[in-house]
């Protein structure tokens, strides 16, 4: 018996799919539950199971090759089915190399690094990177999701007026409740308590706000919609390229929730396995550059959205404080927030409002609640 393999839907606009890799071979058994191979669309890489287990006994769709959706992608058998030849892997490339071929270059490391305690400047890095021997000197085709990144961030730029405001924030007191709260939430929620969870809550509370940066802009009708929900993408980077999931009402979830999201889906889209469903229906997005040592960005507005918070890296260094109506020199937990926009639907003042909303939220540090939910009851 044997069960032919489709490409299956992968979301309402997604009409088709680049086959990027194939993890099994011809005559290699094959479980239900385990990915088959990985493909590539304009939203995101996704692994597509077999129908059924068995052996794979075809297939029919070479790597770097596109088909629409529900085209056959290859064959699977029962177990004691004898293999086909497949006409993706010829005779000859299923021989063995000559001992003097060239190995195949590694996976690339993703780009992100963490960040280091504020220490002085460290020696600049004489050794390249895993990810440096893999790209330097070569021509590579570009990939279906690096197409659709560039070609989305263009018509973004080429569309929109934009600019960025930015502001500083005194996240100290934040800080200090986050590294008291640390231990007892991964305890009670599973995941680490990272500072992303407190600033993807602050950026969607001030959009309730000022929902004038939680908007869209309708081009054919000429209208603008102000959305009822916040919806906040978070911009990952993973080996295949940035991705944007999507926490969906973020405003209504507490600290806890937001964290659960982003780990979830920050870990599914590194591992590449994000649905369509995850990055779509954005109305706001965050890049949080911390994790890159940046101290702030000018972020482009994707398509279709009316603005987006960049996230620093927090620094520590010396800051004016004010103390029983004197002003003191402290050693705080510094991060600039920086707000790009599109200034079709926002302007700097709307900006500014917006970025100040978010700075007093986070300063203000009023999130025990979230964090003791015992305490609070």
């Amino acid at each position: 018996m044997t069960v032919s393999m489709t490409l299956p839907a992968l979301g309402e606009s997604v009409t088709e799919g680049t086959v990027t890799r194939w993890l099994k071979q011809v005559g290699e058994r094959v479980e239900a539950d385990e990915p088959l191979l990985e493909v590539s669309t304009d939203k995101v890489d996704t692994e597509i199971p077999p129908p059924a287990t068995g052996v794979l006994l075809e297939i029919t769709v070479a790597e770097d090759e596109t088909v629409e959706v529900g085209a056959g992608l290859g064959v699977i058998g029962t177990p004691d089915t004898v293999p086909a030849a497949s006409p993706a892997l010829p005779a000859e490339a299923a021989q063995a190399a000559p001992a003097s071929s060239v190995a195949p270059a590694p996976t690339p490391t993703p780009m992100s690094t963490p960040v280091a305690p504020v220490s002085p400047a460290p020696a600049v890095a004489t050794t390249p990177t895993a990810g440096a021997f893999t790209q330097r000197g070569r021509t590579v085709r570009m990939t279906r999701i690096r197409r659709a990144i560039g070609e989305n961030l263009k018509k973004a730029l080429l569309e929109q007026a934009q600019l960025t405001t930015t502001v500083e924030a005194d996240v100290t007191r934040l800080m200090r409740l986050r590294e008291q709260a640390k231990d007892g939430f991964l305890t009670r929620e599973g995941v680490k308590l990272s500072p992303t969870p407190f600033f993807v809550k602050a950026a969607a509370q001030a959009l309730k706000a000022h929902p004038v940066a939680n908007a869209r802009i309708n081009e054919a009708e000429e209208t603008i919609t102000y959305f009822d929900t916040e919806n906040v993408g978070i911009a990952v980077d993973t080996e295949s390229g940035l991705m944007t999931p999507v926490v969906k009402a973020a405003a209504d979830l507490t600290v806890a929730g937001v964290a659960r999201a982003v780990h979830d889906l920050a870990d599914r889209a590194r591992s590449g396995r994000l649905t369509p469903d995850d990055v779509s229906g954005a109305t706001f997005t965050i890049s949080d550059t911390a994790s890159r040592g940046a101290l702030f960005d000018t972020v482009i507005v994707p398509p279709g959205q009316a603005a987006i918070l960049g996230v620093g890296a927090t620094v520590r260094r010396p800051g004016v404080v004010r103390s029983g109506g004197e002003e003191l020199i402290g050693i705080r937990d510094l991060v600039h927030l920086s707000l790009s926009y599109d200034h079709r639907l926002v302007d700097g003042a709307d900006a500014a409002r917006y970025l100040t909303t978010v700075r007093e939220i986070l300063e203000s540090a009023a999130f025990e609640d979230d964090l003791y939910p015992d305490a609070a009851t």
